[in-house]
């Protein structure tokens, strides 16, 4: 039993293979998906090149096929917008409207909003080397009130509770709903409009009904936000952009 069970585990796979990729070093991250029926290659935004390997699947095979798609992933490579990082004088959206970062002269004190020409100013003091992670935390503080808000309007319409309510930066999904009724969402929600993020928050709070996307959660979520359908385009064509910042 214990070698049929040794023969039926699936290949341990690394974190990554590289490539050559337009002359230079190329990491492909690697993910196994029980559910996924076939290998998978993808170009994220933001970030490295992923492949999504079946249950079944084997390192050899998933390098093979990579190797089969290097002329696919060097084009799209070429074509993808450079990332947009958070340093002084970058231009960030904040809840949809286009911001300019500007590292303040106090050492001290809390990023604050302040008019400006040609765009308002996020003025992230202290020291310019930690600009960055000050930012990026004050985002997460910014969505976390933002989707609180939300979630307590769209709850209460509901008449249902959740069980907490937390921040991730994945890639694969805007938010999600676990069977105890925990809510987590992206904190790059906060860069896109408004009612795009009241979307998100009200298509998990409608899971805390209706754990399916069927006929009667879709009349649920239109309910709480009548923009669903044109959120959920908006993030179609636009979403993958939000996490080309930072």
């Amino acid at each position: 039993m214990r070698r049929l069970l040794a023969r039926l585990a699936p290949e341990p796979l690394p974190d990554q293979l590289w490539l050559t990729v337009n002359g230079e070093r190329q990491a492909v991250r690697l993910k196994r998906n029980d559910r996924a029926k076939r290998y998978i290659l993808r170009l994220p935004a933001g970030g490295d090149p992923v492949l999504t390997v079946p249950a079944r699947g084997t390192l050899e095979t998933a390098r093979r096929f990579a190797e089969e798609h290097r002329g696919w992933l060097a084009d799209r490579l070429t074509r993808r917008p450079e990332s947009i990082p958070f340093t002084d004088g970058a231009v960030i959206p904040l809840r949809g409207a286009p911001h300019r970062v500007v590292a303040g002269a106090r050492l001290r004190g809390l990023v604050t909003l302040r008019p400006g020409e040609p765009l308002p100013e996020i003025e992230v003091p202290g020291d310019p080397r930690h600009l960055a992670r000050k930012l990026t935390d004050w985002l997460k503080r910014e969505a976390r009130r933002d989707l609180e808000q939300a979630v307590a309007v769209h709850t209460a319409r509901l008449g249902r509770s959740h069980a907490g309510l937390s921040l991730k930066d994945t890639r694969s999904r805007w938010g999600s709903c676990t069977a105890t009724g925990r809510l987590s969402f992206s904190w790059r929600l906060v860069l896109a409009p408004p009612e795009i993020l009241d979307y998100v928050a009200a298509h998990e709070v409608a899971h805390l009904a209706e754990m399916n996307h069927g006929p009667r959660f879709w009349e649920l979520c239109r309910f709480l936000a009548p923009q669903t359908d044109d959120a959920r385009l908006w993030l179609r064509r636009e979403g993958a952009g939000l996490h080309l910042y930072g």
